[in-house]
């Protein structure tokens, strides 16, 4: 095996939400494509992207990543059987690498690592998510992901009405699961945001029949304590699905106190780019591996050889894969938690295109959603991720 060619660009991420808090029209996204060359001179382009609510990492590819990828001996990315290796290239992209301080340099690897899988699998010349089973999970892979839809952000105008027809149309699109946002009201205190959220939430049970377990909230890491005990009190009767993210990611002293006071499940992860910060999540954050969820993004948490680390820690400390349900609502997540046996996966139904969303044509059906049978992680199922994928070629 050895690494052809790496190309990097840039691509816009678009919104259908207009004028909202957090400006998605800013936000841009890496792109790229590296090209290996197997046996026989076969070749196989593999594609990556960064995953949603992350900016592009331009300057950290050209100046660190690539470059030691490119320069990968064959020796390096060429596993024992003669297929490609991706932990190999991966342990070159990270040559010279300190310890800690994984920030944005996880994301810039994870988007060359989920194009180094992409690859594999189609030199393999089966999905991603059936390469993963096999390699990993005893060939045992899930017939669907669980999916839920996620929205529900504020934006000027947008009163709770707006809010119940967005996830109506959710509904409409085969999700029987949304979430929403909560806590991030612009210039109101802790008291009339509480009150507004309230009826946001009691809006919307009323559409899902009043079952809690049908509706995930999320605060976006924008809580001290106090305001994520106020809360919690107040959502403790709804029985929600999950609390997400009502803390400081790296807060984990807190959480365990949250933890103590809030007996429904609490969801976080996200914004963890490492297994070592997973694994003090998990040794000193307070969760309980019985009902929350771990919500680290493989895309953004140097992909999945790093993953697949993550995965074995929780395993040692008493967590099942089902307890994992990956931030970012991509295609490569998707495959990961068919082919590995996690819990589910988000879904962005109505922002972050065209990165967001899943296969064409793949309908959702009570928030689950089947994998097609196509080489690789299945971005030619994608008409418009694909086509600006293509635009590197």
């Amino acid at each position: 095996m050895r690494i052809v060619s790496v190309k990097q660009g840039v691509a816009p991420i678009s919104s259908a939400i207009a004028n909202a808090y957090i400006d998605f029209s800013k936000m841009t996204a890496s792109i790229v494509a590296v090209t290996v060359e197997g046996p026989g001179g076969r070749r196989a382009t593999g594609y990556g992207f960064n995953s949603n609510g992350r900016y592009a990492q331009p300057g950290l590819l050209a100046e660190r990543f690539v470059p030691r990828l490119t320069e990968a001996t064959e020796a390096q990315v060429t596993a024992a059987d003669g297929t490609l290796d991706p932990a190999g290239a991966w342990a070159a992209m990270m040559k010279n690498e300190k310890p800690g301080g994984h920030g944005e340099r996880s994301v810039a690897v994870g988007v060359l690592d989920m194009a180094l899988w992409d690859a594999a699998a189609k030199l393999a010349g089966v999905p991603l998510w059936r390469l993963l089973a096999d390699r990993y999970n005893g060939g045992q892979a899930d017939e669907a992901a669980w999916v839920y839809a996620a929205g529900g952000y504020y934006y000027p105008g947008k009163g709770v009405d707006q809010l119940v027809e967005e996830m109506k149309r959710y509904l409409a699109m085969g999700y029987s699961t949304v979430k929403m946002k909560i806590g991030g009201a612009p210039g109101t205190g802790l008291k009339e945001a509480l009150a507004d959220d309230l009826a946001r939430i009691e809006a919307v049970l009323q559409l899902l029949g009043g079952d809690g377990s049908r509706l995930c909230v999320d605060v976006n890491g924008r809580f001290g304590l106090h305001a994520a005990l106020t809360y919690a009190a107040a959502l403790r009767p709804f029985n929600l699905r999950w609390y997400e993210e009502p803390l400081d990611p790296l807060d984990y002293a807190t959480h365990a106190t949250l933890a103590e006071h809030y007996g429904p499940p609490i969801a976080t992860g996200e914004n963890l780019f490492s297994m070592l910060d997973a694994r003090n999540l998990i040794r000193h954050g307070g969760l309980r591996p019985d009902r929350d969820i771990l919500q680290f993004d493989p895309a953004l948490s140097y992909g999945l050889v790093e993953y697949l680390r993550t995965l074995q820690m929780l395993a040692e400390h008493g967590w099942s894969p089902r307890r994992c349900v990956p931030h970012g609502g991509h295609q490569f997540a998707l495959n990961i938690a068919v082919g590995l046996g996690l819990g589910g996966n988000e879904s962005y139904p109505e922002v972050f295109a065209p990165f967001g969303g899943f296969a064409d044509d793949v309908p959702v059906r009570d928030s689950r959603v089947r994998m097609p049978e196509i080489p690789g992680i299945g971005f030619e199922a994608k008409n418009e991720l694909y086509a600006v994928l293509r635009t590197l070629d």
